[in-house]
């Protein structure tokens, strides 16, 4: 049986939030879609199978919504508000993403739902928190992930950072909330009570920069952004390196956890001619102060990244990798979206699982799940739902409405 099985989450979130319910979902509870009359917004987010635009095509939509049902309603209706209050007495949590206080506004709230279901754990993930004075402020990934700090990295040096390619600040938001949602339904084991959960996808991110978010507060080098890798202080920290058929990422860094394995590395070179016996035998532990403290120019150190890109553009991004696993390499391929779908080690593990779309007819390659349980294993139990798919399914055979009950709602634009 799945983990979450027993549970029931309404999941009210626009884009912001999404990811959030479909790892439950995927986990087993039965996640409601409560989207407006008509889909929510994230359906009209391209690309779309086809290129062919409709709230039932958006591969956006597909990627974060599996294993959900959906229903229609319209809680700025009071009428809808009644209904989704019915709903509340039977989840277990609820999930949203709107602004700060839109849903307390109109009775939705965490106090007044929790008067009806005391076991209700509420998760709110917005982009600044509840309260504080940004809490109002608009947003978009591009601000949060500037507000947060790793955008300080992205671009190139000379010019005013870039947006990450793919949006993932509310992703990380969304992970949070699932984490916070578990504990709290850990706590409610004992209790027997729900909590409120607030989630600020700043803070979130800023979580996910590790030690970078602390540099300025401790007085410590803060790094800066550079194509390919970082500035650090005064020198140029290369990441990314050429190779014969692509790129590589390589750390070739230095002091006690790091430096172990540039010295291997340039232990290798001396040995296959790219260097001599002086420049492998540096001090690869203390190389970093050494620059620092100008003992060592920085133009030595630019001589042998020469060498290193020397190397690296002599071989395969496979040879590099295999030269890695032999000699204790911090050395990985930078994959193009092919080599990812094609991956041998993500088919030894079955990792991207076909899901049916009927009302297409065709099926479709999706990711795999996040995570392997020995006794409880993830299974994709259903596919992206279509705008109102399950309304009947809830709104008759649980809520224990007629056929006409529900056409005079969806004739009053309720559902």
């Amino acid at each position: 049986m799945p983990v979450l099985s027993p549970y029931r989450v309404l999941d009210l979130t626009t884009e912001r939030g999404l990811l959030c319910g479909q790892l439950l979902g995927d986990m087993g509870a039965d996640v409601v879609k409560v989207e407006p009359p008509g889909g929510s917004s994230a359906r009209n987010i391209g690309p779309f199978f086809n290129d062919q635009p409709h709230p039932d095509r958006s591969l956006y939509w597909w990627a974060y919504n599996r294993s959900k049902r959906s229903i229609t309603l319209d809680i700025e209706h009071e009428l809808g508000r009644n209904i989704f209050r019915k709903l509340v007495e039977r989840a277990d949590f609820l999930i949203e993403s709107n602004s700060p206080g839109y849903l307390a506004e109109r009775g939705l709230g965490f106090s007044e739902l929790s008067a009806i279901n005391p076991r209700l754990i509420y998760a709110s993930i917005t982009p600044f928190g509840q309260d504080g004075p940004k809490a109002s402020y608009a947003d978009s990934d591009l601000i949060i992930m500037a507000a947060s700090g790793p955008l300080i990295l992205a671009g190139d040096e000379d010019r005013p950072p870039v947006r990450l390619t793919v949006p993932q600040a509310y992703l990380h938001a969304c992970a949070d909330a699932g984490v916070a949602m578990l504990a709290a339904n850990h706590e409610r084991t004992r209790s027997g009570l729900g909590q409120y959960i607030d989630v600020a996808a700043q803070q979130s991110v800023g979580m996910a920069t590790q030690a970078y978010i602390l540099a300025a507060a401790l007085g410590s080098t803060e790094a800066r952004r550079m194509a390919g890798g970082i500035k650090f202080g005064p020198l140029d920290i290369q990441l990314v390196w050429p190779a014969k058929d692509g790129y590589v990422a390589m750390t070739m860094l230095f002091g006690s956890a790091l430096g172990v394995f540039t010295r291997r590395f340039m232990h290798y070179l001396c040995e296959r001619g790219f260097c001599d016996q002086a420049t492998r035998d540096k001090d690869w532990i203390q190389y970093g102060e050494l620059l620092f403290n100008g003992t060592e120019p920085l133009s030595e150190f630019e001589r042998i990244k020469e060498i290193a890109r020397t190397f690296t553009r002599s071989h395969t991004k496979n040879e590099l990798l295999q030269l890695s696993v032999e000699h204790g390499l911090l050395i990985t391929p930078v994959t193009t979206i092919d080599e990812v779908v094609d991956s041998p080690q993500l088919e030894s593990r079955n990792y991207f699982q076909s899901i049916d779309h009927p009302e297409l007819g065709a099926s479709f390659r999706y990711p795999g799940a996040f995570v392997k349980f020995g006794a409880t294993p993830i299974k994709y139990r259903m596919r992206p739902p279509t705008v109102g798919e399950h309304n009947r399914e809830i709104y008759e055979s649980e809520l224990g409405m007629n056929a006409s009950e529900t056409s005079e709602l969806k004739r009053k634009g309720i559902i």
